[in-house]
């Protein structure tokens, strides 16, 4: 299983905003991660917490344009936005991957600019925006609501040209999800992967680990967050993103010794 470590260039992501939106550090934090066992580094400049603001695009280029250039060749980066002009510009840093969160619903050049620079995308499942996706969610069958919308939107994707071998898929754990969605949907990472696209999940130091333990806050999750990477990985998952690289990282060498999950 890959790891995708998070770097997040952004004052206020709900975890650690503000502790790299500095580049020097950001850049710094990046290299960490790659030591301690990341094999791709996500970089975002625009938080999507539940209720955060849209950055403008001016603002997301002036973040996250000097990270990318700087870890550019560090390992490979994927640009964590919904907007094209920023997807382009990383691009043209050294990004290899675009993940949007809204599945190439956001930014109706997004498709097309994939497509043309032959970059692998992932497409997440978002209940609404980041603003109102915590707004009482509610779905009939949340596993399969989640895939059958993830399918339809690698259908609009491979009709635009992107390549269905560098298609990615992420439920979205978090994104306008009760604790109980969260916790189904990692039930089921198995539905997902039978779908034969590589899934990613991310379920990193996310607000459901807390409400299952006592409310415990963001920096004291990591036991949670280790749990549902192991979920997932059981459950078939490509990769998981996350802010711990290295004990989760350790925790899935481990768990792959003792049981060697078996080629997918």
């Amino acid at each position: 299983m890959k790891i995708m470590g998070i770097v997040n260039v952004t004052p206020d992501s709900f975890s650690d905003g503000g502790e790299f939106l500095d580049p020097d550090r950001a850049i710094t934090h990046g290299h960490r991660l790659v030591a301690a066992g990341a094999d791709l580094l996500d970089i975002g400049g625009e938080s999507t917490r539940p209720g955060a603001r849209a950055v403008p695009a001016a603002e997301e280029l002036a973040r996250v344009t000097p990270v990318v250039e700087g870890l550019a060749g560090t390992a490979p980066i994927s640009i964590d936005t919904a907007k094209a002009e920023v997807a382009e510009a990383a691009i043209a840093a050294g990004a290899e991957m675009v993940n949007d969160v809204t599945a190439l619903s956001g930014d109706p050049e997004m498709a097309a600019l994939c497509a043309e620079r032959g970059v692998e995308v992932v497409l997440m499942h978002m209940l609404g925006s980041p603003r109102t996706m915590q707004d009482d969610p509610r779905y009939g069958d949340v596993a399969a609501e989640v895939r059958d919308f993830l399918l339809g939107r690698v259908e609009r994707a491979t009709g635009a040209g992107i390549d269905p071998a560098r298609i990615w898929i992420d439920p979205g754990i978090g994104f306008g999800k009760s604790v109980e969605h969260n916790l189904e949907l990692l039930r089921s990472t198995a539905i997902f992967a039978q779908t034969g696209l590589p899934v990613l999940v991310g379920p990193s130091r996310k607000a459901f680990i807390g409400k299952l333990d006592r409310g415990a806050p963001e920096g004291q999750r990591l036991g949670g967050t280790v749990a549902a990477c192991l979920a997932a990985m059981n459950g078939g998952a490509a990769m998981v993103r996350v802010h711990d690289v290295a004990p989760v990282a350790q925790a899935l060498r481990v768990a792959e010794a003792i049981e060697p999950v078996p080629p997918r």
